[in-house]
């Protein structure tokens, strides 16, 4: 390379950090800062006062992770019920989130339907609504002579007491069905401080009527990523579909899906990262209640440092989640990664005109 290009190509760098400079310096000192404060907190025995890098603040290694994952003590034990409360959280809300919005999507697309504008804008309200307003309408709804017992009275089903309720829909039904006690090896063993019976229980009411809230409220959001992905897709590939004779539901299926993968796949890791992180719902709704049938880590996190002041217990919990939605998001990457997708060519050496003249001739 010319030095004259190279120091063009040194200028530009120059000024690129120029600009880019502040930017990554705020987020040096507001974001990668604190991430490794926490990081130190979690491995110390920091009570909240002072600084945590004063000399009288030890190094704990691993305690603190060790009084959440083992030891069968209250914390492992609410720590695992957080993570069972989530896990139900995660399992209904991403899948039907993402249903809910496509075909919100698919809706608010079509050219045979009039005012579009009204109704994306009607469907993507909730997201931008206050979650604390939400929040209290929702207890509203829900409490037990709330407008849904009302409704569900209408039709002859009697309405449970949703945020005061901590059994599981599983066990719920089960009980319907006659089975009242648990099966030996489903209460004898445990994970993380819970019973295999208890990690099978469901979702409680009060987690339920949250998982609805979090439908309601998010589905607009990943509806108008749908749009612009919709909006993306030539009419032409439509119309080769109606060419070849297939069906609305077919083309959808094998023509316009398989075109929707990376935003699908945007839309389910904002998803997974967004229910693993809960907290303001639980924060200014239920507390966690009843019967920590809706506790969460990201509010265990907070209750453990902030009200029970055990800053390492909740900086290690901070940091499990993490890991965990880091390594959720990677499995989730390679469920949705390409398959079978097209194979490279072997290129073969390329045969003289001549020896390929004498084996035409033989």
């Amino acid at each position: 390379m010319p030095k004259a290009d190279r120091g063009i190509n040194r200028g530009r760098n120059a000024w690129g950090w120029f600009f880019v400079g502040p930017g990554v310096a705020v987020l040096g000192i507001f974001l990668l800062l604190p991430v490794l404060m926490a990081a130190w907190v979690s491995v110390s025995d920091w009570r909240g006062s002072g600084s945590p890098f004063a000399s009288s603040v030890g190094f704990v290694g691993l305690d603190n992770y060790r009084a959440i994952l083992s030891g069968g003590t209250l914390a492992q034990r609410d720590f695992g019920t957080s993570l069972r409360n989530n896990a139900y959280y995660v399992l209904f809300v991403v899948p039907l989130q993402t249903a809910l919005a496509l075909a919100l999507a698919v809706l608010v697309n079509a050219k045979a339907l009039k005012g579009r504008g009204f109704f994306q804008t009607a469907f993507y309200f909730p997201s931008v609504t206050s979650s604390v307003a939400i929040t209290v309408l929702w207890l509203y709804l829900f409490s037990a002579t709330g407008v849904v017992n009302r409704v569900l009275g209408w039709v002859g089903i009697n309405g449970p007491p949703w945020f005061n309720d901590p059994r599981g829909i599983v066990h719920v039904a089960l009980r319907a069905l006659g089975i009242d006690s648990a099966p030996g090896a489903l209460t004898e063993h445990r994970f993380l401080g819970v019973t295999w019976w208890d990690w099978l229980s469901g979702p409680s009411f009060a987690m339920s009527a949250l998982i609805l809230m979090a439908i309601f409220t998010t589905s607009g959001t990943f509806m108008l990523l749908f749009i612009a992905a919709l909006r993306s897709i030539g009419e032409e590939i439509d119309e080769a579909g109606m060419v070849d004779g297939a069906s609305a539901w077919q083309r959808f299926r094998y023509l316009t899906v398989p075109m929707l993968r990376p935003t699908m796949f945007t839309v389910l890791t904002l998803g997974l990262i967004g229910t693993w992180q809960v907290f303001d719902q639980i924060y200014t709704g239920t507390s966690g209640g009843p019967a920590k049938s809706t506790l969460t880590p990201a509010y265990l996190s907070f209750q453990a440092a902030f009200t029970n002041q055990q800053w390492g217990q909740g900086a290690a919990i901070a940091f499990i989640l993490f890991a965990i939605i880091v390594v959720l998001t990677l499995l989730q990457r390679w469920l949705l990664r390409e398959k079978g997708g097209p194979r490279r060519k072997r290129r073969r050496p390329a045969i003289p005109v001549a020896a390929a003249a004498q084996g035409v001739a033989r």
